[in-house]
């Protein structure tokens, strides 16, 4: 084996994943979803809208509205949080193998050189506050952890917890808005 091909090989999982995290990003842009049949999924649906919302690095889409619109529904909130805040962490994933596959998408930016030493100073509680909190650089939190090499399973679990959390509050936002808002509300 030569050089050239052992520096190929050990590429090879870096080039996948960022190859992975554009062709799930280009794939949440080109093909429709059917929102209105993701809502009648319930539980299910909140998990799948969230997963869509936090895997699309380009599009947003409102992924909280539906954990906030599950909780008016009625549905149990600590459910609805878990569901969600799974479907986030999961979905999030793209921004991690981004991350892990393509450094210099970012690291030139002055957000990205921010949260890398936030990671690098108190590592995973940056992910977790970061997940914790509605705020538009967890992208870059997870770009950061990918190139750190943050293992997989210590990103997901930080990650998780936090948008679990965010999920229960929208969700018991929600149901509480209930009594709130007009019975002469259009309700879907």
């Amino acid at each position: 084996m030569t050089v050239k091909s052992a520096l190929r090989n050990k590429r090879l999982p870096q080039v996948l994943a960022l190859l992975l995290a554009v062709g799930i990003t280009l794939a949440l842009v080109l093909v429709p979803v059917d929102w209105e049949r993701l809502k009648n999924l319930g539980y299910l649906g909140v998990f799948l809208i969230m997963l869509l919302s936090s895997g699309s690095m380009v599009l947003p889409v409102p992924g909280l509205a539906a954990v906030f619109a599950g909780g008016l529904l009625q549905l149990n909130p600590i459910l609805l949080g878990i569901a969600g805040g799974l479907g986030s962490a999961l979905g999030e994933l793209t921004g991690y193998m981004a991350g892990y596959g393509g450094r210099a998408i970012v690291e030139d930016s002055r957000r990205y050189a921010q949260v890398e030493g936030w990671m690098r100073r108190y590592g995973l509680p940056t992910i977790f506050v970061l997940s914790l909190i509605p705020n538009p650089l967890f992208d870059i939190a997870g770009f950061a952890a990918g190139a750190l090499r943050v293992p997989l399973w210590r990103f997901l679990a930080a990650c998780a917890a936090g948008k679990i959390i965010k999920s229960i509050i929208f969700a018991y936002a929600g149901s509480q808005s209930v009594q709130i808002i007009p019975s002469s509300w259009p309700w879907p």
